[in-house]
Order: structure tokens, then sequence, then C-alpha cells
């Protein structure tokens, strides 16, 4: 009758094994089961006065389609582009009022153009140009960039904003580079634009999407404040604006309804 008690006393050993044999278990889920990730960036960029207006499913597929096309040099004959005017007569061709642009872009991708009303607002237009960051680089080391947006023009009885145009053929200096698509926000230009914030003016760069673009990856900016001059429905100009006494490059952007 005396032997069960060193029986239940191995029975408590086995049960105190197998606490120990459990906890290697437990420990190897608890590293296996993470908490979800924090987002990398708080937005706290807010809307604009002017919201743009919902676009149809259309225009949205019509954009993903074109902006996964390389860039490429169609041929054509006209390569006229707008020349700009001088400061004192920017103010007689219309509405006039200053804006937040932003170039941005890695250095061997396309270069996209941001523009929101103040850098605390969320982009009222986001265009992905068809040129390459590292050639309007180039370009705007020559002093002088002039680049033409150009669209057909659409019916009477068509309402589409200038700006609202989802399809652009580009010239830069006179020179035909391709076409230019307009999208939406995408997450990654938020975050730019996040960063950004502070940065009424200048130029650098950015730490890039190193998954995507490779450890040694830099995103390109440059953000000024340019004066938009809205000429009629179908012609708008953006004229880059230098700080007082600063020799820097010049750039204008024109979109132009033909």
């Amino acid at each position: 009758m005396g032997e069960p008690k060193p029986k239940a006393s191995s029975n408590a050993a086995k049960g105190q094994d197998s606490p120990t044999k459990s906890t290697p278990t437990s420990s190897s889920s608890s590293s296996t089961s993470h908490p979800p990730l924090a987002p990398r960036y708080t937005l706290s960029l807010v809307e604009p006065s002017q919201k743009k207006r919902n676009k149809t499913k259309v225009f949205r597929v019509f954009r993903s389609v074109f902006r996964s096309f390389p860039i490429v040099t169609p041929i054509c004959k006209m390569s006229v582009l707008p020349s700009g005017l001088p400061d004192g007569h920017r103010s007689n061709l219309g509405n006039s009022r200053k804006v937040t642009g932003t170039l941005f872009g890695y250095r061997k991708g396309r270069v996209s153009l941001s523009i929101q009303e103040t850098p605390k607002c969320l982009p009222t237009l986001v265009l992905e140009l068809a040129m390459q960051t590292n050639v309007l680089q180039k370009e705007m080391g020559s002093g002088m960039v002039r680049i033409a947006l150009e669209c057909e023009k659409r019916l009477d009885k068509d309402k589409t904003k200038l700006l609202e145009e989802p399809l652009w053929t580009m010239y830069c200096n006179g020179k035909k580079t391709g076409y230019g698509v307009q999208r939406e926000a995408t997450n990654e230009d938020l975050h730019v634009m996040e960063l950004l914030r502070p940065v009424s003016m200048g130029g650098g760069v950015l730490p890039g999407n190193s998954e995507v673009e490779g450890p040694d990856s830099e995103l390109a900016y440059m953000r000024a404040h340019f004066e938009r001059v809205v000429g009629s429905k179908d012609s708008e100009t953006l004229y880059m604006l230098s700080p007082e006494g600063n020799n820097g490059p010049e750039l204008s952007i024109f979109f132009v309804r033909i």
C-alpha cells in the first residue's frame, strides 16, 4: 500500500518535466508571431481647398496601362515650344496664384511632378513625365528648361478641366521626349510629400526604397514656388519663382490643349 507514493512522486516528476519540454515550443511560437508593423510615417497632409472631382474608373485604368509603358520618343515634325515671358508681363496673362511644385524621382527612373496648394496640403496633381530624373538634372544644369505638355482639344460638351487630362505629349526645350501620364498619388508619393512638408524650396536627395531600387538607391527632388497663370480653359503655365538675388535655373511648364 505504500508503493503508490513513489509512483505518485514519479508522476509528479513527469509533471515537472512536461513544462520544461513545452517551454521551447511556447518560445518558438512567440518568436514566429510578430505584432503588426506600425506604418513608417504618419500622414499629416490636409485636403486642399479645392478638391479634385472624382475620376471615372475608365480614366484610372487608362492611366495604369500607360504608366507601364517605357519611355519612347515618337517621331513628330512639330517641335514648337512656347517661349517664356518676362516677369513683368506674366500677371497680365490671366488669373495668377502661387502653388508649390516638386519634381522628384529615382535617378534612373521617371521623374514625377507634384503640384500642391501649399507644402502642407495633399497633391492636387501628380504627373509622371516622359523623362528620366538624371536627364532632367542635366537639362537643369544648362540654366533654362522649358517643358511643354500638349493634349488634344475636346468637344465643347466635354467639361474636363485642363489639368485633369490623363495623357500628355511632352516636349523639353523643343525636343519631343514621349508621353506624360497623370496618376493618383501613391503611398510613396505621399511619403515624399510628408518628408518635404517643412521644405518650401530647395533640392537634394532622400533615402529611397532599397527593396525596389537596391541598397544604393537615392530619390532626388527639387521643390520651388511656382506662379500658376491661367490663360484660358485650354492654356495654363507654371513659372518657377527663384528667391531674390538667386541666379539659379529657370523652369517653365506649359499645359496646352490644341
